[in-house]
């Protein structure tokens, strides 16, 4: 019961700090990227910390399952490298009763990475995509500086003020460019502010202005002076945002049978079941030969993690492409891996044996 104990706060020890440093390292890496895309102007500053926000709670399941996956391997390494090996072994004990003492610790952090696979990390795509959307709504309903041209977040209208009243109510000398059915519209006003109908749709209403309308093939021009001309903003708010595979609560993924929904289905299941099968693997993989390169086992136990990880996206894809189906293309890469594990231990138990072997 001590040693278990004693294993279970290494082990914990050695995962918060493995943890605390890829967390920090994709904190800044996200971070570096919103900042460059608020400095290209898409996204708002104010806006940068809660899509971080956001973004972390989605890769907190993969961060998760490395550190544990990392945190053993370091542990059982170290207890390599100062003989506690020899004393396990010696004491009559083999390599498999360490899946135990493994599998005690592997076990609640398995059941958290399941819960933010299965819903909180959808929960925080759902909500970053909303947030862009208000953001980009935001952006579309006119907020533009006096003298800059400002592109809608469709890329198919263009709105220039030459300026803005100090109450903000009202803008002067409007330029809209816009197109739509293949025909450009380019309208100029005098004076224009914005309204809000009844049901929530936003417009652009121009005063004493004059429009063009043309079609690029053809030399008519259609020209139209008004007094009062309501351009609505064709925005997310009145489209709404579209859900997608990986936005989507698990209750509502799971009665989709289409290929993209089958294969984001398999990838939520794949990470906590590949959580506990790289956590048995780091046993025979933690071995190190104390007269022998220390980094060697290291190597080997991280190609083996990414061919995991790889094998796991290219199933996905092939489930999304419809070429296998979500039965094989869940279990196969799983069972693969598993079927290493009897090998590998094997191999180690073969190897102390043939130490323990008299002269």
């Amino acid at each position: 019961m001590i040693f278990q104990r004693a294993v279970r706060r290494e082990f914990a020890h050695a995962a918060s700090g493995i943890f605390t440093a890829l967390f920090a390292i994709m904190v800044t890496t996200q971070l570096i990227r919103l900042l460059n895309e608020a400095a290209q102007g898409g996204v708002a500053p104010d806006a940068v910390a809660a899509l971080l926000g956001f973004a972390s709670l989605n890769y907190l399941p993969p961060l998760l399952s490395l550190s544990m996956f990392v945190a053993i391997l370091l542990t059982l390494s170290r207890c390599y490298r100062d003989s506690e090996m020899v004393v396990w072994f010696s004491s009559g004990l083999p390599l498999t009763a360490w899946i135990r003492p493994v599998l005690v610790f592997a076990i609640p952090l398995v059941a958290t990475i399941a819960a933010l696979s299965f819903f909180l990390s959808p929960w925080a795509v759902s909500q970053s995509a909303e947030y862009r959307g208000k953001l980009s709504i935001r952006k579309d309903a006119g907020e533009v500086s006096p003298g800059t041209f400002h592109e809608s977040s469709a890329g198919d209208r263009v709105v220039f003020v030459e300026g803005i009243a100090e109450d903000t109510s009202q803008v002067r000398n409007v330029f809209v460019s816009e197109t739509k059915e293949g025909r450009v519209g380019v309208t100029m006003a005098v004076t224009g502010h914005q309204e809000i109908a009844a049901n929530g749709d936003r417009f652009i209403v121009l005063q004493d202005g004059r429009r063009y309308e043309l079609a690029p093939a053809s030399p008519e021009v259609r020209i139209l002076e008004y007094v009062r001309y309501a351009v609505r903003l064709e925005t997310k708010e009145a489209r709404g945002i579209t859900p997608t595979p990986k936005s989507m609560p698990l209750r509502e993924l799971l009665p989709v049978d289409l290929p993209a929904y089958r294969a984001e289905l398999l990838w939520r299941l794949s990470i906590p079941c590949s959580a506990v099968v790289m956590a048995l693997l780091a046993i025979p993989l933690s071995f190190v030969n104390p007269r022998a390169g220390r980094s060697a086992n290291m190597l080997l136990a991280i190609l083996v993690y990414l061919i995991y990880n790889n094998l796991l996206t290219i199933s996905q894809g092939w489930v999304a492409s419809g070429k296998v189906s979500f039965p094989v293309g869940l279990m196969t890469v799983h069972l693969l891996m598993l079927s290493l594990l009897p090998l590998l231990f094997y191999h180690r138990i073969a190897v102390h044996s043939f130490v323990r072997l008299p002269r």
